[in-house]
């Protein structure tokens, strides 16, 4: 299981030199987990494939706008797969002689409701949790990334971390604890 730093040197080096073994590391780690994602989402297993697939072509041509400050790339990854998804859909409604449904939360992004003043807040909001996170006992940050922006299952996180499942429930349970006490400081 690579870690952040790893994960960021990566992309650093895929967005200044297109470099392809770290290309190949990011398709390694993330690719899977994308289809995954996409599968959760209602995609049968052959579009889950393809949009995992773009998504990955997407990051290769799109890692120089990467903003490590702003998201991580898991975070950054899920959203691209998400809107390719949101995208495919619209295809298919536009191509069947359909317009698509308005009230269909698949085609809609899902903060299109919010004014510019509720989008300035969520985002001032993800930064806040972003500073909060980095602020965190590396042990808790790792298994709440795992468990809340990577979706495993604390089974799994436990396996991968070669620690007992207890342990991870505990260092979750702390860490919730411990950004809720964190991010009051942020609040206005």
């Amino acid at each position: 299981m690579p870690t952040d730093d790893e994960i960021n040197a990566w992309m650093r080096a895929v967005a200044a030199t297109a470099d392809r073994r770290a290309f190949a590391a990011l398709f390694r780690h993330f690719a899977p987990r994308v289809k995954g994602f996409l599968a959760r989402g209602g995609a049968d297993d052959a579009l889950a494939e393809e949009l995992a697939q773009e998504t990955m072509v997407t990051l290769w041509r799109r890692a120089s706008s990467f903003d490590p400050s702003r998201a991580q790339v898991s975070t950054w990854l899920y959203t691209i797969a998400r809107n390719l998804r949101i995208d495919h859909h619209r295809r298919l409604a536009g191509g069947a002689g359909g317009t698509p449904d308005p009230w269909d939360a698949e085609q809609q992004p899902a903060d299109a409701h919010l004014s510019p003043d509720a989008l300035l807040h969520a985002a001032q909001r993800e930064r806040g949790v972003q500073r909060a996170l980095a602020e965190l006992p590396p042990e808790q940050a790792q298994v709440l990334r795992l468990s809340f922006f990577d979706e495993h299952p604390h089974g799994r996180i436990a396996r991968d971390l070669g620690i007992p499942l207890g342990t991870v429930k505990s260092r979750i349970r702390l860490a919730v604890t411990q950004l809720r006490r964190i991010l009051e400081r942020y609040e206005p």
